[in-house]
């Protein structure tokens, strides 16, 4: 991590997805469901210049993953392991995420989990027979500056016509429940993880999802979620606001512009960012500060 800059304009690794959207990179042929704005999981690195981010920044320091989600249909019903079933059978950590909802289709949502009374035996049943899986889950309509927590172990699927902001553990392991009897962009059957899956899910209590609603109504800081391996506010500035960040907890620190411009200083490097541009901040002493060039929002991650 030696003598590379205080801040890092990233570029994302992007994903194919069979339910991506347009509006991501609305110039590719095919859909693109996902972008990775901060990543060093080796399935898709988030790049500075022409180096992976795994070549500058160690696990230890950057235990967190964020993408931009852009869905034209319904993603797989699926659930994530915790850190102890992950470590156990996949060697991996567990996957806990978050979601800031960024725009939606009108009635449009997310599937997020089960209905009461839902039992083990009831979700294997369905299974079994066929049945349309989200109808056991609970279904949240959802709009710009809704948050929503995903803890590991929660059934889960997010609704076509979103773009949601997603930070989560570094992890790529996911189970597939039901996939709405589709096919993948290679024409056959995406897997399904049924034995897993019902291993993980939580099926003995409800969830606090921490849902919050119109976190950008208002300017200021809303403090989104704290976990052990991230933390996510939101914040929205008026022109010309100037503030100063930290880094906490011994992690680097990402910014994801969402709307506006800002100009981000750490000691002699200035950093110009706008919408849909992400930048890295790598463990350092150094004051972060930000000032708004125009009306901006965004998110702060650490």
């Amino acid at each position: 991590m030696d003598n590379i800059p205080l801040l890092l304009k990233l570029t994302p690794y992007l994903q194919e997805k069979v339910w991506g959207g347009h509006r991501l990179k609305p110039d590719h042929f095919n859909p693109i469901g996902e972008s990775w704005e901060i990543s060093i999981h080796p399935e898709g690195n988030s790049t500075f210049g022409e180096k992976k981010l795994s070549e500058l920044i160690n696990k230890k320091d950057l235990p967190y993953l964020v993408k931009i989600i852009d869905t034209s249909d319904n993603l797989s019903v699926q659930v994530h392991p915790g850190d102890e079933y992950a470590a156990k059978y996949e060697n991996s950590k567990g996957k806990t995420e978050c979601w800031a909802i960024l725009d939606a289709g009108k009635n449009q949502g997310i599937y997020l989990g089960l209905k009461e009374g839902i039992s083990k035996n009831h979700f294997k049943k369905a299974l079994n027979t066929g049945e349309n899986m989200s109808k056991l889950l609970e279904f949240y309509p959802v709009k710009k500056g809704d948050f929503f927590y995903v803890p590991a172990g929660t059934p889960h699927a997010i609704g076509k016509d979103v773009l949601l902001a997603e930070v989560q553990q570094s992890s790529g392991i996911t189970y597939r429940v039901w996939d709405w009897n589709r096919v993948g962009l290679d024409g056959k059957p995406r897997e399904l993880h049924i034995d897993k899956a019902l291993d993980v899910i939580n099926f003995k209590k409800n969830e606090d999802f921490k849902i919050r609603r119109g976190i950008f109504d208002q300017f200021g800081e809303v403090e989104l979620l704290i976990h052990p391996e991230f933390g996510l506010s939101s914040f929205k500035m008026k022109k010309n606001e100037e503030r100063q960040l930290a880094l906490r907890y011994n992690r680097v620190g990402g910014l994801v512009c969402l709307s506006g411009e800002l100009r981000v200083q750490r000691d002699e490097y200035v950093v110009e960012v706008r919408e849909k541009e992400t930048l890295l901040m790598p463990l350092a002493p150094s004051e972060i500060k930000i000032m708004s060039k125009e009306d901006s929002e965004f998110l702060w991650i650490c």
